[in-house]
């Protein structure tokens, strides 16, 4: 622990390197640029927009950056903006992402600037709202890109600006997201070094989680098609009843996690949540088709939940004379790693932002991200800005009640910013 606290003492050193005069401009710009991310983060809010239709979200940023001088390309990956800010001085290239949509979700939150927008939905109308924070997350990235430009002669180095759509997963048959961003080159040309990335999160406004590693988990759907043989409801032994053994199938995949991952190492989750069989009450239906999600934070571990859940579904199933397929997408959400030593490095840089005693390790968190498509080719930093008055009132992320104290924009505002001056200073 000694050593540890040692090495922080001297990275701390390290990462003061930044000139105090920057980072008293930093300070001052953050306090001037308050109010205006508050009024952006309001008009998002209000107005937002589905994963790949963030038209005029899209619009808005490519004007403000264009305004800061910042070389600006659009439509990457449908709806992307990126923006590139070469500074006063040759250097690495450090990324900064926000991502950009919404969800299909109708806003309960008593506000001025309450949602009312709809939106189309695997072809049905939906409410939309942002109730994940992408408006905090969108609005806190262009104050920091005005922050940078108007300290980029004192910058060593180039900053990437990403706004990212489609984090919540592209509509059916579309490509999107951070996977689809990196194919379109996005950190290429100039090639990314460092790439930092936050999320509003129902932890105190003022303070700041983030875990060194595996932090956030890879993300699978599951689909298994359970077929039996369709008969009438009173005479059930004259066909076989695939609800029935989809039941078994189902019980017997929550003794997985329970009984075969070490979860004193990582935790993992095997869910079910979806349903489906039969149209009518006296009618044993020929199929049924369960829907869920995997979450894992190690690969054996993951490849060993595939195989359970192939065997348990299909010797089950042949137990009853049915027959179950199993399906597994893997390409959603990877885990979301921290890179150790860059982690370990820029910690001082968040304790300059939100003071040392409010900055958290945060415990593994099964969500998922598809931030990592980004790290796969860069290391990262991936961190959680809080956002509740109350952490312990506070409602989840994808809730229809999900609050973010505006107090939150400018320590997120503030720590994008100071992650990027710290890395460049450090690495110039």
């Amino acid at each position: 622990m000694r050593i540890f606290s040692l090495l922080l003492f001297i990275v701390s050193l390290v990462v003061a390197q930044t000139p105090n005069s920057v980072n008293k401009e930093i300070d001052k710009l953050s306090n001037r640029l308050e109010k205006k991310v508050i009024e952006w983060r309001r008009d998002f809010h209000e107005n937002p927009e589905l994963s790949n239709r963030e038209f005029k979200t899209a619009e808005k940023v490519a004007k403000h950056l264009r305004s800061l001088g910042i070389d600006v390309q659009t439509g990457v990956a449908h709806t992307g903006v990126v923006g590139l800010l070469k500074g006063g001085k040759p250097g690495k290239v450090v990324a900064l992402r926000a991502d950009m949509d919404a969800l299909p979700v109708k806003e309960k939150v008593d506000l001025p600037f309450a949602s009312k927008a709809k939106g189309l939905y695997q072809g049905k109308e939906v409410d939309v709202m942002h109730a994940c924070g992408h408006d905090n997350h969108i609005a806190g990235l262009m104050g920091a890109a005005e922050i940078l430009s108007k300290i980029k002669k004192d910058l060593p180095g180039t900053v990437k600006f990403i706004f990212q759509p489609a984090e919540e997963g592209a509509p059916l048959g579309e490509k999107g997201g951070a996977k689809f961003m990196v194919e379109e080159g996005v950190m290429k040309n100039p090639e990314v070094d460092a790439i930092f990335g936050l999320h509003a999160w129902p932890g105190k406004v003022g303070t700041v989680e983030y875990r060194s590693g595996p932090t956030m988990a890879a993300a699978e759907r599951m689909r298994i098609t359970v077929t039996g043989s369709q008969t009438h409801g009173a005479v059930p032994w004259k066909g076989v009843d695939p609800i029935a053994v989809s039941s078994q199938i189902i019980n017997s995949l929550q003794t997985i996690v329970a009984r075969e991952v070490d979860i004193t190492q990582v935790p993992a989750i095997v869910t079910i949540g979806s349903i489906h069989g039969g149209v009518r009450n006296n009618i044993i239906p020929e199929e049924v088709v369960m829907e869920g999600t995997i979450r894992t934070f190690n690969d054996k571990v993951r490849q060993d939940i595939h195989e359970s859940i192939i065997r348990k579904a299909e010797m089950i199933a042949s137990a009853s004379n049915a027959s179950a397929k199993v399906e597994i997408f893997s390409d959603i959400a990877k885990v979301t790693f921290n890179e150790p030593s860059l982690t370990e490095k820029m910690v001082p840089s968040l304790e300059r932002v939100y003071g040392k005693d409010n900055v958290k390790i945060t415990p593994f968190i099964t969500g998922a991200e598809d931030f990592p498509f980004f790290t796969d080719h860069a290391p990262g930093l991936y961190f959680f800005n809080g956002v509740a008055p109350d952490p312990s009132k506070a409602a989840p992320n994808h809730s229809p009640y999900f609050f973010a104290d505006e107090k939150n924009l400018k320590y997120g505002m503030k720590a994008l910013t100071q992650l990027a001056v710290d890395y460049l200073y450090l690495n110039k």
